[in-house]
């Protein structure tokens, strides 16, 4: 960043009056960076806040995507847990199943075999 250019006036050869302008100079050149710098500072901020919104806005949406992960794991814990339940009965469903149709086999063999010696 180029500084500004300072100029120095004087009114005359009196040390006085060249010294208060050089002083009131400097402050005018000092208030002059200073105001530039909170412009840019300004600046700054403005385009950091656009990026990064209001921090109680952004705490709230973190809060609030705190509680919805919470209460989506819930929910999963609570879908697995059920689905193991499915699972246990579709297991005794299916071996009942198999059961009763080694029993129909069973009593197909046992007509079958009644059946070819009447024959």
């Amino acid at each position: 960043m180029a500084k500004p250019a300072r100029t120095v006036k004087t009114l005359g050869d009196t040390a006085c009056g060249g010294l208060g302008l050089l002083v009131m100079t400097s402050i005018d050149d000092a208030a002059a960076q200073l105001d530039a710098a909170l412009t840019r500072l300004e600046g700054a901020l403005d385009s950091y806040f656009s990026r990064a919104g209001d921090p109680a806005v952004a705490r709230q949406e973190v809060d609030a995507l705190a509680a919805d992960r919470a209460r989506l794991a819930s929910e999963l814990d609570a879908s697995v847990a059920r689905e193991r339940e499915l699972q246990a009965l579709a297991d005794e469903a299916s071996e009942a199943l198999g059961a009763a149709i080694q029993e129909v086999r069973a009593a197909l063999e046992k007509t079958e075999e009644s059946g070819d010696g009447q024959g």
